[in-house]
């Protein structure tokens, strides 16, 4: 078999906080914006890796969702506990430098793990936890 990740999906709740934070911090290119105000699906992903793209997507926009789950959900953003990804650099150091010297709350800053990662942790302007690993 032949299976890439394509697309994941994060949720926003600011688009333009969303893409200023992916383009800004995290220097991805902007692919696609498609939709209007709040309800707008926009592609991003790093410029070098055109196959493998973040959807970030208006939260609860299916129209079988409940309204109680809508609530649940943006009660869950809020927390930060609803959506995470987990990228990758050769460069952490300057990877948390570039990231910090913006408005992204740092959760956590490099750090090695007891599991034998070195790691930091961010959150995007939807509360989504961004973990970042450093990778040889």
């Amino acid at each position: 078999m032949d299976i890439t990740i394509h697309t994941t999906v994060l949720p926003h709740s600011d688009p333009d906080a969303s893409v200023a934070f992916f383009r800004d911090a995290l220097g991805f290119e902007v692919r696609q914006d498609v939709g209007q105000g709040q309800m707008r699906w926009i592609t991003v992903g790093p410029p070098d890796q055109p196959g493998t793209s973040i959807l970030l997507a208006p939260p609860a926009a299916d129209p079988g969702i409940t309204e109680d789950e809508r609530r649940v959900i943006s009660e869950m953003m809020a927390k930060g506990t609803y959506g995470w990804i987990l990228l990758a650099t050769t460069d952490l150091n300057g990877v948390f430098d570039r990231v910090q010297a913006t408005d992204a709350e740092v959760v956590q800053e490099p750090t090695e793990q007891p599991y034998g990662v070195r790691d930091c942790a961010f959150r995007d302007p939807a509360g989504n936890m961004i973990r970042i690993q450093e990778v040889s």
